[in-house]
């Protein structure tokens, strides 16, 4: 075994270390000692075995565990969250439990909790604006949408995110019309933001500025063009919307 390691020259270092942390790992999740004497004994090969079938493996069968419990009962997640919460209620707790509500659609409970959350070091989290801006939305609450979203507005990837675009419908709903095409301005950013850039064309119709939007139109099916399916993902829906608002607006 000594003959290997010194065949192996600066390695031998490296491999020590990596036993190391292996053993350290078996020590810390107190498993079975074999592995210790399977390390030691075949070295880089064994902290190879160790990595692969207590590890990676263990990850996996954890992680598809997890799958089957949320399956089996969609709550164990929700009331999990609301112990750790009722034992320690801290920023991280609070947000995460707010997360999985909103996830389930309780949008009043998850509101209860995002609400108070914005103060002191976290007034302006923006995670919990945009679930904020999200759900005043959805709830038709204009006035609160164009409140939270002036915490986060000026940040610099706002404009690129679903939370903007509510911004600036909010506020051509509470009759901002020039503080609405700003917002929508600041999404028109090629090969992307695509929802953004279909509703800022139908801003600009109902506006009766038929010319902009076509113009607008032409260029995302210009982009279009040089994309495949898989470029397009999720956004397809709407360039498909863009297309045919074209044809048609062309006709």
């Amino acid at each position: 075994m000594f003959s290997l390691f010194q065949g192996l020259g600066d390695y031998y270092y490296v491999i020590l270390i990596i036993q190391g942390i292996c053993i350290f790992h078996v020590i810390r999740t107190n498993n079975q000692s074999k592995w210790i004497w399977i390390i030691m004994l075949l070295s880089i090969i064994g902290c190879a075995i160790y990595a692969y079938s207590e590890i990676f493996q263990r990850r996996q069968v954890n992680s598809i565990q997890a799958g089957v419990v949320k399956l089996v009962n969609p709550s164990a997640k929700i009331k999990q969250l609301e112990r750790q919460f009722q034992f320690t209620d801290t920023f991280a707790n609070r947000v995460a439990l707010a997360d999985a509500y909103l996830e389930k659609g309780l949008n009043e409970k998850a509101l209860e909790l995002y609400e108070p959350a914005l103060s002191g070091l976290f007034e302006s989290n923006e995670h919990v604006v945009k679930q904020l801006i999200d759900i005043y939305y959805k709830a038709n609450r204009y006035d609160d949408v164009i409140r939270v979203a002036r915490k986060i507005s000026g940040n610099v990837n706002f404009p690129k995110s679903k939370s903007n675009l509510f911004y600036a419908l909010a506020l051509e709903k509470t009759n901002k019309i020039d503080l609405a095409e700003k917002e929508f301005k600041a999404t028109n950013h090629r090969f992307s933001n695509y929802e953004a850039r279909y509703n800022y064309g139908q801003f600009l119709l109902r506006m009766d500025r038929k010319a902009e939007a076509i113009k607008l139109y032409t260029t995302i099916t210009d982009e279009a063009e040089h994309m495949s399916r898989k470029e397009k993902g999720e956004s397809k829906i709407w360039i498909d919307k863009v297309i045919g608002d074209c044809k048609r607006l062309s006709v």
